[in-house]
C-alpha cells in the first residue's frame, strides 16, 4: 500500500507525539531489532525509530520498513516514522 502525499502529512502529525520505541545500536539492523520492530508496529500501527548516528539513514529506515512490510512515512534527522496499517480494526482512517 503506497502513500500518497495527504495520507503522509496526516501521519506525520499523528506521530508528532510520539516518542521512539526502538533504538538501532552499532550492530544496526540485526534479527532481534527487526522482530522488536515488527512487535511493536503491530501493536501500535504507527512507530518511531531512532537510527544510528552514521551515513545511510534513509538506507536504514528503508531497510527497517521493508523487513517489517511497513510504510516509511518520513525521516527527520535520526528519527523514521513507520506505519503498517492493520487490515481490522485499525485506529487510523486514512485521507483519500
Amino acid at each position: 500500500m503506497a502513500l500518497n502525499p495527504k495520507q503522509r502529512q496526516f501521519l506525520k502529525g499523528e506521530a508528532h507525539s510520539l516518542n521512539p520505541v526502538v533504538l538501532l545500536g552499532s550492530d544496526g539492523l540485526s534479527e532481534n531489532v527487526i522482530k522488536e520492530i515488527a512487535s511493536s508496529i503491530d501493536h501500535h500501527e504507527l512507530i518511531k525509530i531512532k537510527l544510528n548516528a552514521g551515513e545511510g539513514r534513509k538506507e536504514q529506515a528503508a531497510q527497517a520498513a521493508e523487513a517489517v512490510g511497513a510504510e516509511l512515512v518520513n525521516v527527520v534527522g535520526r528519527v523514521a516514522i513507520l506505519f503498517k496499517q492493520r487490515k481490522e480494526d485499525s485506529r487510523f482512517i486514512l485521507p483519500r
